[in-house]
This record gives C-alpha cells, structure tokens and sequence, in this order.
C-alpha cells in the first residue's frame, strides 16, 4: 500500500502517535551505532596505532550502506517490523564482539557489521513514510528523521563520557543493551502490514530501473551525497582537532560538540513542513549554503577558537539536515511502493560518499591538518550547492 489514509495523522494501518515515537526511538538508537566510535578515536589510536583512526570509522559507514543497499529494500516485499526487530538483534551481537575485540582485525570487522546492521534506522523511515497521508508526509518524515538525526549526534556525546571515564570498549557493551532494547520497542509498536513478496534479484534489478527512469531521485541523491561527505570529513577528525593543543579537550569535551549539533537536528520538523508547503529546492540550496558557510568560518578560525567550531558544528548540522528532510520528501512521493528501494538509492550513494568523506578528511588531516580537512570539506559542500542550483525542477 502507498500509505495514504484519511485525514490528521492517521493512516489506514495505523500511524499511531505509539508507532511514530517508536519508529524515532528505532531510528535514533540503530544509526547512533555507527558514530559512537568517533569520539573514541584518540583512545583506539593509543591501543591499535594511527591506523585505528582511518580504518574503524570508514568500516562502521561502508557496513552501513551496504546494508542500506542489501536489506532495506526487502522492506518492500518483507516484514519491515520483522526486519527491523531481526537487524536489531544481530546488531546487539555484533556490539559485543566490538567490546570484546582483541585486535584491530577484529574490531574493523565488527564494525563493519555493526554498520551493516545498523541500517535498520533506514527501515524506519519508509516505513513512517508509508503509514503518513501525502500531505502530511514531509512532517512525519520530519519528526523520524529528527530522532535518527539526534541519534547520530548524541551518540558522540555519550560515547565520548562513557570512553573518558570507563574506557571505550564499555560504550560498545553499553550500545549492545541498548540494540536489545530496541529490538523490545519495535515488537512493542510497530504495526504488522500486509507484505508484497518479490524475488529478491527483481527487487534488486528494480532499484536499477528507478535510479534510470527517476531523474529527481538522481538528483536528490547526488546533493544530499556531495554534504555528507562534506560532514564525515569534518565530523571524523573533529576529535583529533581538539584533544590536542590548543584545546586540549578530553574524549568526553570532544563529545560534547553533539549536542551543540542537535540543535540542527530540530532544524528536520520545520524543513518537512517548509517542503510540504513551498517544495524541495530551496530547503535543498539554503541547506547546502550553509554547510560552505560553516566551512568558512572552519577554515578562518577553527583551530584556534572552540566558538568557531561550535558555530561550525551547528551550521554543519543545520545544513546538512534541513536539506535531506528535502531530498527525502520528494523522493518517496515518486514511487509510493517503492519507498525501500527508493530510500537505498539515497543513502547508499551518500553513504558511499560519506565513507569517502571520512577517508578524504582523515587523510587531508594527517598529510595537511585542519585546513586540509576544511578545503575537502568545502569542496564537497559547494559541489552540491552548484547540484542544487542547476536543478529547474521547481517544486519538486
């Protein structure tokens, strides 16, 4: 079903006000999996060595989008409840195995799994997406998305305290009881819809056809990839930036730049509401004006003020989420039964691109430093600027 309902917030399979807090419980508690080792980056190059830093976090978002490309779209054939409780199950197991590695080969691999796994918040959305009438549907995406949003920015803050007092191999044993829970919490809320069985290689052959014959999601993909490489470049040598002089902050101080970052996230419900009204393209250019902005002030004044940062953490965050509530929004209403498949177009190319981020900026960071890390990070964001600003699509 396409998930339109009868007026108000209702859908006919019941987007309850139950279902929709779960669905941006679940969503905020999978995606945090794959951020909380940045904060505890210092402390994992201190055990296993410099390559540590460059390896664990590209693994967590290379995992995460072939998961994205691998299981989301069984979300429109299977169970998106089954699916989503499975993956969280799995992903408690994976955490443990992190807690408990013994070497960095064992760590990269978990968190490569961890990542996979963790793509049960791109479950999530679609799903909120198919219970939302059409014209409500960028709001409810809104909401959702500010959960899995605060997720990936409080997991940094919380991962940095839980390190700097009890090590780093606690957050991951405190994250594989919160899989658990969440795991609860699906089979708690979410509602049983009927399913639409397809073989899994037509699923998969589908995504083909609709990236082919879908030249807004081709779009929407492109810009929204070009920010989040520009934000995991930042946000992946961010920790490396200030636990060293002049800063000097712990893993926990480093951590705390999160939730400077969730007053971005609350930038999602305004940004759904804006595009169900006026349309996708001009959230989409403010949003990526923002993200060169923030770069700017990084490059003037980054390494040297903590305020800079902050305000570079904000605009950072503010662009990025405004513009893929956007991108987001138009993209489910292309295909209303094909919002799994849809969505793994849109993340698997930014999370792609995101892993290309963190390497690119990890890498400009040690060969260049800080400023290295702001010219890839600008040059991402104003790539997609000049996306945004030659898309004529108009409102959509």
């Amino acid at each position: 079903m396409s998930g339109n309902g009868a007026s108000g917030v209702e859908a006919p399979h019941g987007l309850t006000t139950r279902a929709r807090i779960g669905l941006t419980l679940i969503a905020g508690g999978a995606v945090a999996n794959i951020y909380y080792n940045q904060p505890l980056l210092a402390l994992l190059v201190a055990e296993y060595g410099e390559r540590a830093a460059l390896l664990v976090p590209t693994a967590c978002l290379v995992g995460y989008g072939l998961g994205i490309l691998g299981l989301v779209p069984l979300g429109d054939s299977l169970s998106r409840r089954s699916l989503i409780i499975g993956q969280l199950i799995g992903l408690g197991a994976a955490l443990l195995v992190a807690g408990a590695s013994p070497n960095l080969a064992v760590l990269v691999g978990a968190s490569l799994a961890m990542g996979f796994l963790s793509s049960a918040a791109q479950q999530a959305v679609p799903f909120a997406a198919e219970l939302a009438p059409d014209a409500v549907r960028g709001r409810v995406v809104g909401q959702v998305m500010t959960g899995l949003l605060s997720g990936i920015l409080l997991a940094r803050t919380l991962s940095g305290f839980v390190g700097a007092h009890l090590g780093w191999r606690a957050v991951f044993l405190a994250a594989s009881g919160i899989a658990l829970a969440m795991a609860g919490v699906a089979a708690a809320t979410l509602p049983r819809l009927p399913t639409r069985p397809l073989r899994y290689r037509a699923l998969m052959v589908s995504i083909l056809h609709l990236v082919r014959d879908q030249p807004i999601l081709r779009r929407a993909s492109l810009s929204q990839a070009l920010l989040f490489a520009g934000f995991n470049a930042f946000w992946a040598t961010l920790a490396l930036l200030v636990e060293v002089p002049p800063f000097n902050l712990s893993a926990a101080g480093a951590g705390l730049f999160g939730v400077i970052g969730v007053v971005g996230a609350l930038i999602a419900p305004l940004s759904g509401r804006y595009t169900d009204e006026r349309g996708a393209r001009p959230v989409v250019v403010a949003g990526s004006l923002c993200v060169v902005a923030a770069f700017a002030v990084l490059w003037l004044a980054g390494a040297a003020s903590l305020i800079a940062v902050g305000i570079g953490v904000l605009l950072v965050d503010i662009g990025l989420n405004g513009a893929l509530i956007a991108n987001q929004t138009r993209a489910y209403a292309l295909v209303p039964g094909a919002r799994g498949r849809i969505n793994t177009v849109l993340f698997t190319v930014m999370f792609v691109f995101g892993a290309l981020g963190a390497f690119a900026g990890s890498q400009a960071f040690l060969s260049f430093g800080w400023s290295g890390v702001c010219a890839v990070g600008g040059a991402f964001a104003g790539a997609a600027l000049l996306v945004a600003l030659r898309d004529r699509t108009g409102a959509t």
